[in-house]
């Protein structure tokens, strides 16, 4: 089992590390892996790191006992005329997250969710949404973590978790 492990705020930095993260969460099945440069140069994927850290950009990254980055949540608001795969709505940060294979299921995904939910309260959002494929073992965290389905997509969910 992997040993502990320390969530530190996401930083401009991290931009490489969070572009590793889209491509874990693009290929969270073990049989269907696309490769990092298709997932990076695609527009519906660099969205989400593309000039990371703008304004309005926050998250956490999760890190080994030696330091090493390990996961990561972030969100970013996207435009109406540019949206995520998660979009509800203008002011409505859309939610990304990604952990290395060999830490998944050990608590990191969670610890990072919830403290992106309660930055986000913090910071006056009222909702939080993400976008998961059908079938992702994801969808049991964030449905623990109180997110919801607002729109049933085709092979994809979009959840909305209500902060106030």
């Amino acid at each position: 089992m992997p040993e502990s492990f320390r969530v530190r705020p996401a930083v401009q930095s991290d931009g490489a590390f969070l572009g590793d993260m889209v491509v874990e969460a693009a290929n969270w099945r073990a049989d269907g892996v696309r490769p990092r440069h298709e997932v990076l140069t695609s527009p519906e994927h660099s969205r989400y790191i593309a000039g990371w850290m703008r304004p309005g950009d926050a998250g956490f990254v999760a890190l080994d006992g030696n330091g090493g980055p390990i996961g990561a949540a972030w969100y970013r608001l996207l435009p109406r005329t540019a949206p995520g795969f998660g979009y509800v709505g203008t002011g409505v940060p859309e939610l990304i997250i990604g952990v290395r294979p060999v830490w998944r299921a050990h608590g990191v995904g969670r610890t990072l969710l919830q403290r992106l939910v309660d930055h986000a309260r913090e910071n006056g959002y009222g909702r939080l949404s993400l976008s998961v494929e059908r079938g992702n073992f994801a969808t049991t965290l964030y449905r623990s973590e109180g997110f919801a389905v607002v729109q049933p997509g085709v092979g994809r969910d979009t959840m909305v978790k209500r902060l106030r």
